[in-house]
């Protein structure tokens, strides 16, 4: 599935933290009370953004009743590494360095963080 997977635009992925962060199956009620009050959402739009996902392959659904129970396909661990990878890829041609240096030349890295990552590379290497 890593190879057919696409990146999620933002309220899509915003859904899926939801999906993740819950105990399946989660419902509309549940991404509502979690997200749709913050993002000022209608039921339908969630209902909308649900169906998408179902179609990307990202959930699935069964009927009970009256209610929609939706359970995640993806999961959050095989997603991050997909976009991760992407973004390793197009932004850094898969440079760890060239990554680290972004992130310490922006001053979005502390010298204490590459002290933990050099004891994890050490780590890694043993």
């Amino acid at each position: 599935m890593m190879n057919a997977m696409k990146k999620l635009p933002d309220a899509e992925f915003d859904i899926m933290k939801v999906v993740w962060a819950n105990e399946p199956p989660i419902t509309t009620n549940i991404i509502m009370q979690q997200l749709g009050n913050e993002r000022e959402w209608k039921a339908q739009t969630i209902i909308s953004l649900m169906l998408r996902l179902v179609e990307r392959g990202f959930i699935r659904t069964e009927k009970n009743g009256k209610e929609r129970t939706y359970f995640p396909l993806i999961s959050k661990e095989d997603y991050l590494k997909f976009e991760t990878g992407d973004f390793m890829e197009r932004f850094h041609g898969n440079s760890f360095a060239s990554l680290v240096a972004t992130l310490y030349n922006g001053k979005k890295i502390r010298d204490s963080d590459l002290d933990e990552l050099a004891r994890w590379l050490k780590g890694r290497r043993e």
